[in-house]
């Protein structure tokens, strides 16, 4: 990393600490001027101060939110502060990293302006297939047993389930696709160090160890009422499609449910009896907004790939990314991982010619998109049928 991305870096997390998660402002300022750049103008660095700017309404919009923004930079953190959380196991990720989910960018201006992540999967890699599922806080028995088959049934397919950890059926979300010894992404609507709701504490731990964690808030700040709204737009994002599986008239996954539609993603809607409030959410998508009625995971990926589940199809889970859209170095790992036995990280890279570091971020990536797997002996092919990609034998 050459000094003025480094400086991109920070300049994005100091401006995370300035202005509110997905301000449209900031947003629309990036498209003409680096974080850096707007980070100086915030600080008053830049020479020309507020009068560079002109009638244009977009430069009065951030004329106005400098201004705001520069009563805040007491907030910007420092050097080991910053350092503190990575120790801790948080990795920043920005759009210019290959982690980055390019389906955030549909977003527009309401791009998050950066991801804090923590977990042993590669985020863009694990949303490659993915589907959000959402749903009440105050969930009925029925509601939470339903989102724990359709989270377990879609990560037995290989999809990545995606949700906001709270009560009710995120929880449920998560803890299905846990069971299915699946992947599942966790967006929290506060910091990852910080981690609401606290009586999650263990399920966190576990989404972490097999999954992802997920916010664009400052690591110890706490939710607020309205982020955990704006929070939503992230989650629909990620998903190549929103599942809300029990939701009241007032439900906050309603609103998880329009920032899909408005991303012209797939949106679904589990159905309930019609004598439940907690239901009539869903009713209401069906009846008034046009969501697909699913019942079950294989009516899901219906929806999201008519081809995608077949009569009769069993369980699947073929590979995140083609074989052909690997890059050259990614395909030379995956050669000699062998497809019987296992292999360790530094007999791949001598194998393949590369460095140790490499070697374990190329396996980390190819795990992610379902090629390998750890096993006893290190590691293992995985997918060969859907893959084409039968391995070396262990030598």
């Amino acid at each position: 990393m050459n000094a003025g991305e480094d400086a991109e870096r920070r300049a994005r997390v100091a401006l995370s600490f300035l202005a509110d998660p997905g301000d449209p402002v900031l947003g629309a300022a990036l498209r003409s001027r680096t974080a850096a750049e707007i980070l100086a103008l915030t600080a008053g660095a830049d020479p020309a101060g507020d009068l560079w700017l002109s009638a244009d309404p977009e430069a009065d919009a951030l004329s106005r939110a400098t201004r705001k923004w520069r009563r805040r930079l007491s907030l910007v953190p420092s050097v080991a502060r910053h350092a503190a959380w990575q120790e801790n196991g948080l990795r920043l990720v920005v759009p210019s990293d290959p982690e980055w989910p390019s389906q955030l960018d549909d977003l527009g201006d309401a791009r998050p302006l950066l991801l804090w992540v923590q977990g042993s999967a590669d985020l863009r890699y694990a949303c490659l297939r993915s589907v959000s599922v959402v749903g009440a806080r105050a969930a009925t028995g029925y509601g939470v047993n339903t989102g724990l088959h359709l989270a377990a049934g879609l990560a037995e397919r290989g999809m990545t389930v995606v949700s906001g950890g709270a009560y009710g059926i995120d929880a449920s979300a998560h803890r299905g696709a846990l069971a299915a010894d699946g992947l599942t992404v966790a967006v929290l609507a506060g910091g990852l160090s910080y981690r609401y709701p606290v009586g999650h504490a263990a399920l966190f731990a576990a989404v972490a160890a097999q999954g992802i964690l997920v916010s664009e808030c400052p690591p110890d700040d706490p939710p607020t009422r309205p982020g955990f709204l704006i929070r939503n737009r992230i989650i629909a994002a990620l998903g190549r499609g929103t599942v809300v599986v029990e939701a009241a008239l007032r439900s906050g996954a309603l609103n998880t449910a329009r920032h899909a539609r408005d991303l012209c993603r797939p949106v679904m809607a589990v159905p309930g009896p019609v004598t439940s409030e907690q239901s009539a959410g869903c009713h209401e998508l069906i009846r008034e907004y046009g969501a697909m009625c699913v019942t079950s995971a294989r009516d899901i990926l219906e929806h999201l790939s008519p081809a995608a589940e077949g009569p009769g199809s069993g369980p699947r889970r073929g590979p995140a990314v083609d074989l052909d859209r690997l890059d050259p170095v990614a395909r030379s790992v995956l050669e000699h991982v062998p497809a019987r036995g296992g292999r360790g990280s530094a007999g791949v890279a001598a194998r393949a010619g590369v460095d140790l570091d490499t070697a374990v971020r190329e396996l980390g990536l190819l795990a992610a998109a379902g090629y390998v797997r750890r096993n006893d002996l290190g590691w293992q092919a995985v997918r060969a049928r859907a893959s084409g990609h039968r391995g070396p034998e262990a030598s």
